[in-house]
C-alpha cells in the first residue's frame, strides 16, 4: 500500500529514483542510529564498584574528606572564586562541580600528589589548596574514595549524557593507575 501510494506520487522516472534515493538514505541513518546487536556498552576502566569498595571509600571521605568538600560532596560556596591567597575553595564532588571532567588517573593523581602538581608558571594565576594523600591513603583506598565520590552523581546528566558515562569514556584514556 505505501509503496503504491509512493508511486502514484512519481509518476515520472527520475523522481521515482529521488524518492527511492531519498527512502533508502533515510533507512541508512535509522539503521545507523539503531542498536547494532553488538556490545556497545561503555567500558570503563574503574573496578567494580562493589558495595564494600563504595562503603570503604565512604568511611575514608566522611573522615578525610569531608572536612573541607563537605559530608554529601557539596563544596564549598563560592567554590569557583578565588581566596585572597589565589587558591580555590574545594570543589563539590558530587556531580555539581567539574570532577566529572576528569579521567580516574588524573582523579587519583590529584588525591594522592595533591594540587600542587597541577601548578605551573604556564598558569601563573593557578593555585591549589588540595593537599596530598598518598602517604596516608594506600593504592586501593584512593580508588575506593574515587569510587566513592563517582556514586554521588547518581543520574546527573552533562553534555547530553550521563556524567558517570562522559566520566567513564574519559577514563578510557585516562585510567587508574596499576596497584603495587
Amino acid at each position: 500500500m505505501v509503496f503504491y501510494l509512493i508511486s502514484s506520487l512519481v509518476a515520472l522516472p527520475y523522481r521515482r529514483a529521488t524518492v527511492l534515493l531519498t527512502l533508502a538514505l533515510a533507512f541508512a541513518a535509522i539503521l545507523a542510529c539503531s542498536p547494532s546487536g553488538k556490545d556497545d556498552a561503555i567500558v570503563s576502566p574503574t573496578p567494580v564498584a562493589t558495595v564494600v569498595v563504595v562503603r570503604s571509600g565512604e568511611a575514608l571521605f566522611s573522615g578525610i574528606c569531608a572536612s573541607c568538600h563537605g559530608l554529601s560532596g557539596e563544596g564549598q560556596p563560592n567554590w569557583h572564586i578565588r581566596k585572597e591567597d589565589g587558591t580555590l575553595p574545594p570543589p563539590p564532588l558530587n556531580g555539581d562541580g567539574h570532577t566529572w571532567h576528569h579521567g580516574d588517573g588524573f582523579l587519583y593523581k590529584v588525591v594522592r600528589d595533591g594540587g600542587k602538581w597541577m601548578e605551573s608558571p604556564d598558569i601563573p594565576h593557578f593555585k591549589s589548596g588540595m593537599p596530598a594523600f598518598g602517604e596516608q591513603l594506600s593504592h586501593d583506598e584512593i580508588v575506593g574514595v574515587i569510587t566513592y565520590v563517582k556514586s554521588l552523581w547518581g543520574d546527573k546528566t552533562g553534555r547530553g549524557m550521563s556524567i558517570r558515562e562522559w566520566q567513564a569514556e574519559v577514563s578510557l584514556k585516562d585510567p587508574f593507575p596499576a596497584g603495587p
